[in-house]
């Protein structure tokens, strides 16, 4: 793959989605990203990534529609002539006790953690395939993989992760494609800001670096998986987590 690749974030404009866009740019990656209400955040970071001498596609899209998300793949594609590097980065959080679920909140969640990156490899890989080469990293969660205080359809979306990640890996390794997992624990921004002090004092209790951890932390994993520098490294579970 070339030095310089093109790179495709979804959920661009929090606070994970961006340090991910920001580090992969500084990498030498043009960017697309995609945002879905953020738009005066997603602005200013399309207004950064430029200034650091990258192209830039932003754009609005539902990540649980199809048509939605196939057209932005093309989008991206016909802006930028490929897509090399695909982060599966969307996500939702819901607290609520499993014995006060709806179906509707179980099948929303799943449908931004899940089915999001379903839609998104399915629309790039056929470029990936075509090129025979192509890497797709997909963020997960230490709630899918530990006894954890997270709401149990978080949990479930977030292990689940792990499955799609094995077996896509498996399936696209004949054409060239790297397919791994960014397993983070709890950050202190974003989904993690709304954490309850007393957890967040938990996990700094068990965490071996005494704190949570900060969006350019993982952000860093992605970019060294992303790169030539991992080229050995496939269908693996990257756990960023200061060690829990």
């Amino acid at each position: 793959m070339a030095d310089k690749r093109i790179s495709l974030i979804t959920g661009g404009s929090g606070a994970l989605g961006s340090a991910i866009c920001l580090a992969l740019a500084r990498e030498g990656n043009d960017i697309a990203f995609t945002f879905h209400r953020r738009k005066a955040e997603a602005d200013a970071l399309a207004d950064r990534i430029r200034n650091m001498g990258r192209r830039v596609l932003a754009g609005a899209a539902d990540a649980r529609s199809p048509e939605a998300v196939e057209a932005f793949c093309r989008r991206a594609e016909e802006h930028f002539g490929r897509v090399d590097v695909l982060v599966n980065n969307i996500g939702m959080i819901q607290a609520v006790p499993f014995a006060l679920l709806e179906p509707e909140d179980w099948d929303r969640l799943m449908a931004v953690n899940l089915k999001s990156m379903f839609l998104f490899s399915k629309a790039l890989l056929r470029g990936m395939v075509r090129r025979r080469r192509g890497v797709i990293l997909n963020i997960g969660s230490i709630g899918g993989h530990r006894m954890l205080d997270v709401p149990v359809h978080y949990a479930a979306s977030k292990a689940a992760v792990t499955g799609f990640t094995l077996s896509l890996a498996r399936e696209v390794a004949r054409y060239g494609i790297r397919v791994s997992e960014i397993c983070p624990g709890l950050i202190d921004e974003g989904i993690g800001g709304n954490v309850p002090p007393r957890q967040m004092a938990e996990y700094s209790r068990y965490c071996a670096a005494g704190r949570p951890g900060r969006p350019g932390e993982v952000a860093e994993a992605v970019a060294f998986m992303a790169s030539d520098r991992a080229a050995y490294i496939n269908a693996q579970k990257i756990i960023v987590d200061g060690g829990l």
